[in-house]
């Protein structure tokens, strides 16, 4: 018989798995193992023994009252320029995904707007919006008509400055966000509730947002996340937020490493605690998606 006609076996295939390639694999594991225990010794041992951190100095303002008061402007600016953010977002999207071409083309713009302008550059431009526009007028546009009027500088001080700032720029990219979620579902979805007799808001509210939120959740958690962070810029225009608090510390007692360690150890708290809460939330909104993943995984092909 040759050794074409060979019978193809019915047996059990055995199949080694103690190649060298495994073992090299996991003595390279090892090697680097090792590597980042040995650096993450040193980068403990000189934040220790360095005596320039003076963490005597650390552990007494951490939680001084001026140091705690930053922290809770922090998240109050943190929280109220996210819920700003997001329902401004939300118009933002609506512009991009409108049928109707100028609102298109006013969402594209403010986008292409905030992405060009840095969010630095967008907060001091609000503050001083007085010097531009002396005097906000509401009435009939064109005309003498003039219900009332208010001084700019009245509206615009550093508290509104820096929540209209963070909004706008939080607005342009969580409107993408929300964009790329929607456009992930499949227009089939659209079509389907239309059969059915739904309208598009009814079809955008019970299927196609329940999915879409899965792919939202991560993005936006880590924009938000990052918000905790952006928050510093507002230091520039005189805002008493952590940052402004820790730099009014260290410009009086000139002890500016230790008081920076302060801040940056706020900022490790606030954001470890915000991405606990996104973890929380993508298990919440995964659950059905990943039930039907295993449940595919299991089906035995016919």
């Amino acid at each position: 018989m040759s050794a074409a006609q060979q019978p193809a076996p019915t047996g059990p295939i055995e199949i080694d798995l103690t190649t060298p390639d495994i073992g090299r694999r996991r003595l390279s594991w090892w090697i680097w193992g090792g590597v980042g225990a040995v650096a993450l010794v040193g980068v403990a041992r000189f934040m220790i023994v360095t005596p320039g951190w003076q963490w005597n100095v650390v552990a007494e303002y951490l939680f001084k009252p001026e140091i705690l008061r930053g922290v809770m402007n922090t998240i109050w600016l943190t929280v109220l320029s996210a819920i700003t953010g997001l329902i401004a977002g939300g118009l933002v999207a609506f512009l991009r995904m409108s049928e109707n071409p100028a609102f298109r083309a006013a969402g594209t713009a403010f986008i292409w707007l905030m992405r060009a302008i840095p969010a630095l550059v967008v907060l001091l431009f609000i503050f001083f919006m007085g010097a531009l526009v002396p005097e906000f007028t509401f009435g009939i546009p064109f005309t003498d008509v003039t219900f009332f009027s208010v001084k700019t500088n009245d509206v615009i001080n550093k508290f509104s400055a820096a929540l209209i700032g963070l909004t706008l720029i939080q607005a342009a990219y969580v409107g993408e966000i929300y964009r790329a979620g929607i456009l992930s579902v499949s227009k089939g979805q659209y079509e389907a509730a239309g059969a059915i007799g739904m309208t598009r808001a009814q079809a955008m509210r019970r299927i196609i947002m329940p999915q879409a939120i899965r792919v939202i959740i991560p993005p936006l958690s880590n924009e938000l996340i990052t918000l905790f962070k952006s928050t510093s810029l507002v230091s520039v225009i005189g805002f008493t937020e952590l940052l402004t608090s820790v730099q009014l510390v260290y410009g009086r007692t000139y002890q500016t490493i230790p008081m920076l360690l302060v801040a940056c150890l706020w900022y490790l708290l606030l954001t470890s605690v915000a991405m606990v809460g996104q973890s929380a939330l993508e298990k919440h909104y995964s659950k059905g998606f990943v039930r039907r993943s295993k449940l595919k995984t299991l089906e035995v092909p016919a």
